[in-house]
């Protein structure tokens, strides 16, 4: 890791905790937006183009899906099923004419109501810390503290048909049945939704390593919920303690991976915001679901079952295990 980037390291953190710190002084939970942390780590510590996106459109389109979903709590007569399919279809719409592909803005309108936020403190935490991560995101690239990134061109602009997004939307709801039926809403935490988009439609190397993926989600979930329930409900730790040497545990363990998946940061905050009851099972849930998205994504949307042997073999096998099955010999050959 270069200083650089160690850098922006300790600024995420910063960001993060002033987010929590807010929260906890004001007592508003409304104010943390667990998306903002994969944010941060799309838009300043990543160097490279994960979203086809002006910094103007990620704040009109964050502020906007965040004031739809609140919109939908506080006047929609709808049951939650159906509120859950609204949200999605504005936030695909918005995607679809926008032609970008920051899918996060799923997680901003999809979470209020899942959650059942009426506040309007939340569309205007959104923005407002939306705002400061694209404008420190400039700062950076500026100072030469990250790599400038063209994200202008039109070459590069999403071009997903309708009829893509109306299977998306199919097949979330398809998933999303069971859990709603039965109130598991941690099932389809927003952050599992927006990682069965990106694999169903993004081309990024990251669909290629669904298990390493799931792996890191699933670890993600489990901090999340362990350093929640024991630093801050067993032993006092306040909120900002608790987050910062959560997330500084989380980004040494992505490094050391060597995978960055931004959905993951969210994952590990969402037990900040959620009934203390609910911290021990979130991370069970979240594996459950995210199985259950990333097997759909793969087989109805990336046919996994045409690809060729060799394929599945790198895709679904970590390279970890590959290596001590093969062994030195064959590895030298392949």
């Amino acid at each position: 890791m270069n200083q650089f980037k160690f850098i922006r390291y300790l600024f995420a953190l910063l960001m993060i905790g002033l987010m929590v710190g807010v929260s906890d002084w004001l007592g508003e939970k409304e104010i943390i937006f667990p998306e903002i942390a994969a944010l941060i780590l799309g838009l300043w510590i990543i160097d490279k183009k994960v979203w086809i996106i002006s910094r103007p459109m990620v704040v009109l389109l964050m502020t906007v899906s965040a004031l739809f979903g609140i919109l939908l709590v506080r006047y929609s007569p709808m049951p939650l099923f159906v509120n859950l399919a609204i949200s999605f279809i504005f936030t695909s719409l918005c995607l679809f004419f926008s032609r970008t592909n920051l899918i996060p803005i799923i997680s901003a309108s999809m979470l209020p109501v899942l959650l059942a936020t009426h506040s309007w403190i939340y569309p205007l935490s959104v923005f407002s810390m939306s705002l400061v991560l694209v404008g420190v995101q400039w700062i950076f690239e500026q100072i030469g503290w990250r790599k400038y990134v063209n994200v202008s061109s039109k070459k590069s602009l999403c071009r997903h048909t309708l009829v893509h997004w109306l299977k998306l939307l199919v097949g979330f709801l398809f998933i999303a049945a069971i859990p709603v039926y039965i109130g598991k809403m941690y099932f389809i935490v927003p952050p599992l939704v927006v990682t069965f988009v990106e694999f169903a439609s993004s081309a990024a190397g990251f669909r290629k390593r669904p298990v390493q993926i799931f792996f890191l989600l699933v670890v993600s979930a489990s901090l999340g919920a362990l350093f929640q329930y024991v630093l801050h409900g067993v032993l006092g730790f306040s909120e900002v303690y608790t987050v910062l040497l959560l997330f500084a545990c989380l980004f040494l363990f992505i490094e050391l991976l060597g995978e960055a998946f931004a959905p993951a940061c969210a994952i590990a905050l969402i037990p900040m915001i959620i009934p203390p009851q609910n911290v021990a099972l979130y991370p069970l849930q979240v594996a459950g679901g995210a199985a259950i998205f990333l097997l759909v994504a793969m087989v109805f949307f990336l046919k996994c079952y045409r690809w060729k042997r060799a394929h599945l073999w790198v895709c679904f096998v970590p390279e970890f295990l590959r290596s001590r099955i093969l062994g030195p010999s064959k590895r030298a050959v392949r």
